[in-house]
């Protein structure tokens, strides 16, 4: 089967595909669809695809992929017996979630996930609830302060709340590029990285209740995986995998695959930047 390919590079495509052990007629879920990648890598390799996205965008890149061995549903993995239920498969041999935000949401400044491109303070990936913007405009110091503490593990959460507070006094904040010139004000330049970039981290996993979609995500693989079925899981920070190399140390229904994470090789990360704090984690169902 030729599948289309995209402009989307998949983090650590052979490494995970070879620990998804792709068995020819098996089933394997795509918790997070993206650009498609994996999903072309496991279809390739003879499996099935169950492609689950929140971006209403997705449903039209996962249909130029085409074939009839991929099966898209708009839904947030974190609700993932349901999806798989609802396509008669209850029962599923892998699943393959790769936490990092899509190329597509990071290009596109009207989707407001860029600090570096002028857009709507959004960050939905679903398109649905309260937008980064009025997250902002709404919260007090002190919850903005440890919003920003908990999921950006950022040192100046504190100064960096006061001055949003301060400048939305003045006016509301709409913009991607008003947000990151109040932060950088507050904590001025920085060696490593964009002064805003644990600042946007944050907002963006609170308005997306990231990592309490993770560990739903994952108390659910421990219930649709078959015996000696496989969870792959690559993550973009440490609080993510935190929880994934806790959960599969923890719970008996699963054997480690990985005793250390694997991070992507010097050539694919100078090839593609935003795989360097890539790391994969697996386990296998027992």
């Amino acid at each position: 089967m030729t599948l289309t390919e995209t402009t989307h590079e998949p983090v650590l495509l052979h490494e995970s595909l070879d620990l998804l052990n792709v068995q020819p007629g098996g089933v394997y879920v795509d918790a997070t669809f993206g650009g498609g990648g994996h999903t072309r890598g496991i279809v390739e390799r003879g499996g099935q695809v169950v492609a689950i996205d929140q971006d209403p965008d997705a449903h039209e890149r996962a249909e130029r992929l085409g074939g009839v061995a991929i099966r898209f549903v708009r839904s947030n993995f974190r609700d993932l017996e349901a999806v798989l239920a609802s396509q008669g498969a209850p029962s599923v041999q892998g699943i393959l979630a790769d936490l990092g935000v899509s190329s597509h949401h990071f290009d596109d400044p009207e989707r407001g996930f860029s600090y570096q491109h002028k857009g709507p303070l959004d960050m939905r990936m679903g398109r649905e609830g309260p937008t980064a913007a009025e997250v902002v405009n709404t919260l007090g110091e002190e919850e903005l302060a440890e919003l920003i503490w908990r999921y950006g593990e950022e040192r100046q959460s504190r100064r960096i709340a006061r001055s949003i507070v301060e400048a939305r006094r003045k006016a509301p904040i709409t913009t991607t590029t008003q947000l990151a010139e109040i932060v950088r004000r507050a904590v001025g330049f920085r060696k490593a990285g964009h002064p805003a970039r644990k600042t946007f981290q944050a907002l963006r996993i609170y308005v997306n209740d990231e990592l309490g979609a993770l560990e739903a995500l994952l108390d659910a693989a421990g219930r649709v995986l078959a015996p000696g079925g496989r969870l792959v899981v690559i993550s973009f920070h440490s609080m993510e995998d935190r929880i994934v190399k806790h959960f599969l140390k923890g719970d008996p229904r699963f054997r480690v695959l990985t005793k250390k994470p694997i991070v992507p090789s010097p050539e694919e990360a100078a090839r593609n930047p935003r795989a360097r704090s890539a790391k994969l984690r697996a386990g296998e169902r027992v």
